[in-house]
């Protein structure tokens, strides 16, 4: 539903933005509302379900995601829709840090991977259906409907927590570091206001600058906190837990790669192949659906064989599909295209499963939580930076602004390469680093 919800709602913001005659800075916050939300609350909700328990809290998030929802599509202003969505990633925050720690807690090692491959076939699901569907829905029922589409799935997914999962609430001695929380929360958004942002304000501008100098501040005297704290919301032990770190950093360097290709190849696919939306959603969808397809297998795979060598052939074959896009022409064949995009998510697919095995499986159970908070965190994070990093390799190596790139006249098919290139050069980076993990397999 998380990802489903990420997805659905880019389709919708134009009609969103004109409905509420918002211009596209002003309509952006209904995208950054929810993303600053959860990367501000998914450490902390993560320390909670270590702290007191993980089913009642996913519980809540299954009712805010729902209930704000609701409101949502009842919005009567544009502000109102952005406090909703508010409320709707704290629902979302709940749902990701506590996912992957129950799935930990359910499943023995020898059944882990299997897991975590399925997982990570659902997300790429949901990634898949979300623009198809979103398209689909605001344009027979209304905007209002992406959001109503939630309702019933959040009432559904009360009923399944409540009756399916066990009872884990527990009392804990510890107490929860509000400040260390605040610290962070100042840091983190900071610093994705500058990264989001950055591009239209201008990546020298004195609110970009310090947005920055704040995200620095805040973010050195959290890490300072946290070292001396008695019961921090996170743990710096774990980041001396050599297969979570160097896991984290792939997974970081994977999803900018990633997000490289869906955020440049839609442009490349309009303005120089001249193919239609309906068309350039089928090329897009290949490279979810090929994720989805091998995702559980690679899980699978994950239980018997060594992570570091899943994870670099799944980074070799991305690369690989990253740097095939640079071939492309406006007179290539559709297959052409839907093979880069199947390598590329077939590559993904692979390195995905067994990376998230090896990041949960080294931390210790007690502290599951927050080491998928952490997860999910920097997959947000690579992300964003992923679609910002483009913009600018784009830019620089055309000339031409990266906001909107232009008209079909101006797009740049240097500026593409370049930003492809760069991709590539991430993957390459992500082989490294996942060789760097070593040959052991989960501990726990």
């Amino acid at each position: 539903m998380s990802t489903l919800d990420g997805t659905i709602v880019n389709v919708a913001l134009p009609t969103i933005a004109a409905r509420f005659h918002a211009a596209p800075p002003v309509a952006q916050w209904v995208l950054l509302s929810y993303l600053l939300t959860i990367v501000c609350l998914l450490p902390a909700f993560g320390r909670l379900g270590d702290m007191t328990g993980r089913k009642r809290k996913y519980f809540l998030g299954f009712f805010l995601f729902a209930f704000s929802s609701a409101l949502c599509g009842a919005a009567p202003g544009f502000s109102w829709l952005v406090a909703g969505r508010t409320l709707q990633a704290v629902g979302a925050a709940l749902l990701m840090a506590n996912g992957p720690a129950i799935i930990m807690m359910s499943f023995p090692g020898s059944e882990r991977g299997r897991a975590l491959g399925m997982l990570g076939m659902v997300v790429s699901l949901g990634s898949l259906a979300g623009p198809s569907l979103g398209g689909f829905l605001v344009g027979t029922l209304g905007w209002q409907s992406i959001f109503y589409v939630n309702v019933p799935i959040g009432i559904l997914g009360m009923i399944l927590v409540w009756r399916i999962l066990p009872e884990d609430k527990h009392p804990s001695p510890e107490r929860f570091d509000f400040f260390g929380a605040a610290l962070y929360a100042v840091g983190i958004v900071s610093l994705v206001m500058g990264i989001t942002r950055g591009g239209s304000w201008g990546w020298m501008n004195p609110r970009t600058l310090g947005a920055w100098a704040l995200a620095c501040v805040a973010l050195t005297l959290f890490t300072r906190s946290q070292l001396t704290a008695k019961h921090p919301v996170v743990d710096p032990s774990l980041f001396r837990i050599r297969a979570l770190t160097v896991g984290n950093i792939a997974s970081f360097l994977s999803f900018m790669a990633l997000l490289t290709n869906a955020f440049m190849l839609p442009f490349f696919l309009q303005r120089v192949a001249g193919f239609s939306p309906m068309r350039v959603g089928l090329i897009m969808a290949a490279q979810p659906l090929a994720m989805a397809f091998v995702a559980p297998f690679a899980g699978l795979a994950s239980e018997r064989m060594n992570h570091a060598l899943l994870t670099s052939v799944g980074m070799t074959l991305a690369a690989c599909g990253l740097y095939s896009q640079t071939f492309l022409t406006a007179d290539s064949s559709l297959a052409h295209f839907f093979v880069n995009q199947c390598v590329l998510g077939l590559g993904f697919g692979i390195f995905i499963a067994p990376n998230n095995n090896a990041v949960l499986g080294s931390a210790p159970p007690a502290k599951s939580g927050i080491a998928g908070a952490i997860m999910g965190l920097v997959r947000t994070l690579g992300m964003v930076t992923g679609i910002a990093a483009a913009g600018a390799v784009y830019e620089a190596f055309s000339g031409v602004a990266a906001v909107g790139f232009g008209n079909a006249a101006t797009f740049s098919r240097a500026g593409f390469d370049a930003a492809m290139t760069f991709a590539a050069g991430l993957a390459v980076l992500g082989i490294l680093v996942s060789l760097a993990r070593g040959g052991t397999k989960s501990l726990t």
